[in-house]
């Protein structure tokens, strides 16, 4: 029986993506496993595997197109005794396709199909997970092409009848209708006769688009301001520098900060804490994402366990998420998950700025330049000191006022007595 091979979501938020390269050729044999193409998502460029054995009878999906639908079928591939002829033909058009997973069903009982001893059709990953969670497949409904079981079948399996019947209740019916949003047609009115350049956008444009608007329009924020006093911390960075360069390690103010922060959320633990629908996340270790700037938009890549790890492992596992950040090349694993989020523009000079919370995080720091500024010391003297300004952005349904600010409290603290992050 011919298999349709589905254009795959590689990651949460990919709608569509673009077939870069094909690394098979028709008539090729394939195994589970083996990597078939190179897909561009709005996030990375990754390598698309194999999940059955077979013959790659058609593709239906030239290497370099754009716009590629999630699910949409992009190759045939032959079981053993098929023919080629019993392939379909590639389509001119882009065939109707859902832009998410199909959700995942968990049947009250095995399929008549499936009870009378018929073949359970289901991908190899997908019957390796199945025997790690203990599930029996024959209880599960397969999204796949004819049936079939797959990655995600059995990773939603979990979810009880009772609360698949909730999910797939009706939404109340809106009491106010929202605004339509302005079309691309009358806004190029208001500039009829002025010379401009079209920029469409790209996936990872989309993306950052659509989730910050969902961010604002729905994460209740409030802002919490702190200046940090850094004196005592760039002596002591330029102290640890020295002593490392022979180990080739070059601390920055930022690994400082990441630092900092980790080690706050632990000591303030209701504040290390997510957003989950209808209940919070209390998270033990203190995943710390932080901000990379990229051409074209930014990646979030996360600093997991940063509280137990020291500062010259966190400076050099940053410096390696930056770089695969910028040359794209961040597995989902990298850039999804933490609690908590940095985004430092101080090197670019600005002095302070309000971040958008990136979603499911209970808060992010926003952090700004040091700069050399007068203060009253504690003897009632004028003088010169390095200060930093930070604002905390939380989220008022994870995090109330009192303790985002006995968090930012635990923040300053850290960054102003930094000999004591080694302790």
């Amino acid at each position: 029986m011919a298999i349709e091979i589905l254009m795959p979501a590689l990651s949460p938020t990919m709608e569509e993506g673009t077939l870069a390269k094909w690394l098979v050729k028709e008539g090729d044999s394939v195994s589970s496993g083996d990597i078939l193409a190179e897909i561009e998502t709005d996030k990375a460029t990754m390598e698309f595997e194999a999940v059955d054995e077979g013959i790659i009878g058609k593709i239906l999906v030239a290497e370099g197109t754009a716009g590629v639908k999630v699910n949409m079928p992009i190759a045939v591939l032959l079981e053993e005794g098929d023919s080629a002829d019993a392939a379909p033909a590639a389509k001119a058009a882009a065939p109707a396709a859902p832009t998410a997973p199909a959700p995942v069903a968990v049947n009250a009982a095995p399929a008549a199909a499936k009870a009378d001893g018929a073949r359970v059709f289901a991908s190899p990953l997908a019957r390796r997970i199945a025997a790690d969670k203990g599930l029996n497949l024959t209880s599960i409904k397969g999204s796949g092409p004819h049936g079939r079981i797959v990655k995600a079948d059995v990773e939603g399996a979990n979810t009880t009848p009772k609360a698949a019947a909730q999910a797939a209740a009706p939404a109340p019916v809106a009491t106010a209708t929202a605004p339509a949003p302005v079309s691309a047609s009358a806004v190029a009115k208001l500039y009829e006769g002025r010379v401009y350049t079209e920029m469409p956008l790209d996936g990872m444009r989309k993306t950052i688009a659509a989730r910050l608007t969902e961010a604002k329009q729905t994460i209740p924020h409030f802002y919490l301001r702190r200046d940090v006093r850094l004196d005592a911390l760039i002596a002591f960075r330029t102290e640890l520098n020295s002593k490392l360069a022979a180990r080739g390690v070059k601390l920055s103010v930022n690994d400082f900060i990441i630092k900092a922060c980790a080690l706050a959320l632990q000591a303030v633990p209701d504040a290390n804490a997510v957003w989950a629908g209808d209940r919070v996340l209390k998270m033990k270790a203190s995943d710390v994402a932080v901000a990379v700037a990229i051409e074209g938009g930014l990646f979030t890549p996360v600093l997991f366990d940063a509280d137990a790890k020291s500062l010259s492992k966190l400076s050099s596992e940053m410096k390696d998420l930056a770089k695969r950040a910028r040359d794209r090349k961040l597995a989902p694993h990298e850039y999804q998950g933490g609690s908590f989020a940095i985004s430092n523009l101080g090197m670019m000079g600005i002095e302070n700025f309000d971040a958008v919370i990136n979603p499911p995080h209970g808060a992010i720091l926003a952090v700004g330049a040091g700069v050399k500024k007068p203060v009253v010391s504690a003897a009632g003297e004028i003088e010169v000191a390095t200060m930093m300004s930070m604002t905390l952005s939380v989220d008022h349904r994870v995090i109330d006022g009192a303790l985002g600010a006995e968090l930012l409290a635990a923040i300053v603290e850290n960054l102003e007595n930094p000999i004591a992050m080694l302790a």
